[in-house]
């Protein structure tokens, strides 16, 4: 099986990286997000300490946006994990991502199979107060993964899911 790059955007909460453990299960898998650079700055310089409130959720949002308008950080990053792991054994590449224009810029770095997904949960808070988390379904996603069943249930499902999306798109 070829290696394949899954950017994964989902409200907070919806279960993206237990599902993203889930996948560990039966592939090799690395795990990024394009926040990752801007949590460190933020731990750093602004006295962030973890918080996923929605005071927090906002100003790692707005950090986030300054860099992307600045100086592209958060998509310099991503493109580095990803040259990373074309190097690597690994067979998938979660990216998240939150935006939508930072989706589309960072797909253009790609030249592997390379889809968009999201995760919905019903039960989890869809407004935050800020861009990007309240806009996380404003995307065109290529495929979609509606997590709702009992976590038991849930591993084999979405591992289900997963395997025929590798069947169908790393065909192509």
């Amino acid at each position: 099986m070829g290696k394949i790059v899954i950017i994964m955007n989902g409200h907070g909460g919806s279960g993206k990286d237990t599902l993203c453990g889930f996948a560990e299960g039966i592939y090799s898998v690395r795990n990024v997000s394009s926040a990752e650079p801007i949590k460190e700055i933020a731990r750093k310089y602004g006295g962030w300490q973890g918080e996923k409130d929605e005071k927090s959720r906002k100003f790692l949002a707005d950090l986030k946006r300054l860099f992307a308008d600045y100086n592209d950080l958060p998509c310099r990053y991503l493109v580095g994990e990803y040259e990373k792991f074309l190097e690597s054994g690994a067979e998938i590449l979660f990216v998240h991502i939150r935006e939508g224009k930072e989706i589309d810029k960072f797909r253009k770095h790609v030249d592997i199979p390379c889809i968009a997904l999201l995760i919905r949960r019903k039960l989890v808070r869809q407004q935050w107060g800020n861009e990007s988390d309240d806009n996380v379904e404003q995307y065109a996603y290529d495929y979609c993964y509606d997590n709702d069943k009992e976590l038991k249930a849930a591993e084999p499902d979405f591992q289900r899911f997963l395997k025929e999306i590798m069947e169908t798109v790393c065909k192509e």
